[in-house]
């Protein structure tokens, strides 16, 4: 075993597990804490994930669930274990907080110290001298307090020094091993300072991918599997942990040194999209699909989620998604065209779409869905009655098609993409119906 993660949401969890799966990692994505039965379908996984929802938690929910979830990640012996946090790093004291998370992964892993990764070069995503930048729609990068994610609905990233920004959510010493040490080969040195100092978890800059010019996240991947094979790491970081550690596995054999040749799987027809994404990335990619002949239904949220309208709410958008989709006509079930007018609806709305997705599933032959939006993502594949994913084929970053694992018959072999807001192309939909 090599690996162990839990990843705050699961569209991030299936982005590490096309990190490892797509370079030769034998991975599986449980949707809960796996089964002994479970597990043994899968006997020669060498990283297991857990994908979960803390992202929309509160502080005391990560106190009353966490430890079991953590626990048995332990119980792998996994030299890493990962909880796996956007890039964006989008959290806050009261919701999602990555501090309290980092906290209980202290007192069950009891690591030397809590590496903390954040950049991901393959999102586009960077952290320099401790201060986090992000890709926005036009292409610009943008230090992430004037990135659109400044103005997430339920966690908006006001303070793009990350080490500020974790101040409000622990109380624990972060230091930091910065640009300047990871290009000089200064990193251990620093890192040791910065231990001996007092620091109980490490924040560790990365701007460019691994390669022989600039190799940052090279740097740190060599340096965290070196300390790694010392004590066992508990580590809080977004997927860019997973490609930091990639050339340092192939560095030393553990994985071959070359990538997988991708899977040409046959395009079905239709492919249904349920998307309860408030971002303007989706919405361009919602109106790009309608303009290129996919059907769009629109879902009154307002109505989904009274207990007065919301059957016929329900039964209205089914009846129309089922005889789109009989039509032979790609379909998308949408609650938002860009932000919100009044306040996000969060888990409630992914749990309504889980419903009315599993509904469809049993209904109609689809077996090919697109999940739209984090928090919509995690809550609503709860619903479906699924207990593991693993990676099929790449899509575009972040968003892999992914298989499911189901004792239901009817929904075993689905394919699945779950993407959150801000991942993709204008193209993406068409993209995951030719996957």
């Amino acid at each position: 075993m090599l690996y162990t993660f839990y990843g705050d949401d699961f569209t991030g969890s299936t982005d590490v597990l096309e990190q490892l799966a797509s370079n030769h990692v034998p991975a599986v994505l449980f949707l809960g804490s796996p089964s002994p039965r479970h597990l043994a379908n899968f006997p020669h996984a060498q990283a297991i994930g857990i994908a979960g929802d803390s992202r929309s938690r509160s502080p005391q929910w990560m106190t009353e669930n966490l430890p079991a979830l953590f626990t048995t990640l332990k119980s792998f012996n996994a030299p890493i274990n990962h909880y796996k946090v956007c890039s964006t790093f989008d959290s806050a004291p009261h919701i999602g907080s990555i501090g309290r998370a980092m906290e209980i992964g202290k007192e069950v892993f009891a690591p030397t110290f809590i590496p903390i990764v954040v950049a991901a070069p393959h999102l586009r995503r960077y952290v320099i001298f401790g201060n986090l930048f992000a890709e926005a729609l036009n292409g610009e990068v943008l230090r992430i307090d004037l990135h659109p994610m400044a103005h997430h609905p339920v966690t908006p990233m006001r303070e793009a020094n990350l080490r500020l920004h974790l101040r409000s959510q622990t109380q624990l010493p972060i230091g930091l091993v910065d640009l300047l040490a990871l290009r000089s080969g200064a990193a251990a040195g620093t890192l040791d300072d910065q231990l001996a100092a007092g620091s109980q978890a490490i924040l560790f800059d990365g701007l460019d991918p691994h390669g022989p010019h600039q190799p940052t996240l090279t740097a740190t991947g060599d340096l965290l599997w070196q300390r790694a094979q010392q004590s066992p790491l508990f580590s809080a970081s977004s997927s860019g942990l997973t490609a930091a550690l990639i050339p340092a596995w192939r560095s030393v054999g553990l994985i071959p040194a070359t990538t997988p040749a991708p899977k040409h799987l046959q395009s079905p027809a239709p492919l249904l999209v349920v998307s309860g994404s408030c971002s303007v990335v989706t919405a361009n990619q919602i109106q790009w699909a309608l303009a290129h002949g996919f059907h769009g239904i629109a879902i009154d949220t307002a109505r989904l989620l009274d207990p007065n309208t919301a059957a016929a709410e329900r039964a209205h958008s089914l009846s129309a998604a089922s005889a789109s989709l009989a039509s032979g006509q790609s379909t998308i079930l949408y609650t938002a065209l860009g932000p919100p007018a009044g306040t996000a609806q969060g888990d409630n709305l992914g749990i309504a779409l889980g419903h009315l997705l599993r509904e469809l599933l049993l209904a109609t032959p689809t077996r090919r869905v697109l999940l739209c939006g984090g928090d919509t993502s995690s809550h609503a594949t709860q619903q479906l009655g699924l207990y593991a994913l693993t990676w099929s084929s790449r899509v575009q970053t972040g968003a892999p098609l992914c298989r499911a694992s189901s004792d239901d018959p009817t929904l075993d072999g689905l394919e699945l993409v779950l993407k959150g807001g801000q991942v993709g192309t204008a193209d993406f939909f068409h993209a995951v119906h030719l996957a």
